[in-house]
């Protein structure tokens, strides 16, 4: 299976932290999203960014920004259809989605995810510790965006429901240091400082 290319996925609202982008927030003086890039980049082929509304306050990370194009905020499947398109449009066959505001995620995710996914036709794999799958980790096939694009438009919002479909698999990853810790709320973000 050749590389695949990596999506940030920060598109949502925020409405637990209060609004605007969490990515943007610092942590030990760096924002989310600059530790996941470092985490994230030197796995991937290429790297782009999920994110709505304006695009150029991005723009000093020197990343593409796609925008989801399903309307009415549709959770992180409309992020991963995003990142899908812009991957097929590269030529690549696959993609690993890293959450924007995760700043602890593995730094062997991308080998572990295209492991399990051996000798599936459609590589699709998610993220999994002993609390559960991570859906916003995951190895997602280009071969599948206009069936997952389908089912949005349908009303489709719960990721485990169309991995299950197509036969997706978990990667499961010790929950040890909560690889895969997020920050939702203020009190998230100050325990992340302590982790640190």
């Amino acid at each position: 299976m050749k590389q695949p290319a990596g999506v940030i996925l920060a598109g949502g609202r925020a409405t637990r932290m209060g609004g605007g982008d969490k990515a943007l927030l610092k942590l030990g003086g760096v924002t989310l999203l600059q530790r996941v890039v470092a985490r994230l980049k030197p796995q991937v082929a290429a790297l782009a960014l999920n994110a709505n509304g304006d695009a150029s306050r991005f723009a000093h990370t020197g990343l593409p920004v796609v925008a989801d194009s399903v309307d009415g905020f549709a959770g992180p499947l409309a992020g991963v259809l995003a990142g899908l398109d812009w991957a097929a449009a590269q030529g690549f066959e696959s993609i690993v989605t890293a959450a924007g505001d995760t700043p602890f995620f593995p730094l062997d995710l991308v080998r572990r995810l295209v492991a399990k996914a051996d000798g599936m036709q459609h590589p699709l794999v998610l993220a999994a510790t002993p609390d559960g799958r991570q859906p916003t980790f995951g190895l997602w096939p280009v071969a599948l965006r206009d069936d997952l694009r389908a089912e949005l438009e349908g009303g489709l919002r719960k990721v485990v429901l169309w991995t299950d479909k197509h036969g997706g698999r978990l990667a499961e990853f010790a929950d040890e240091g909560a690889p895969f810790f997020n920050v939702n709320t203020p009190e998230d973000l100050a325990k992340a400082e302590a982790m640190l």
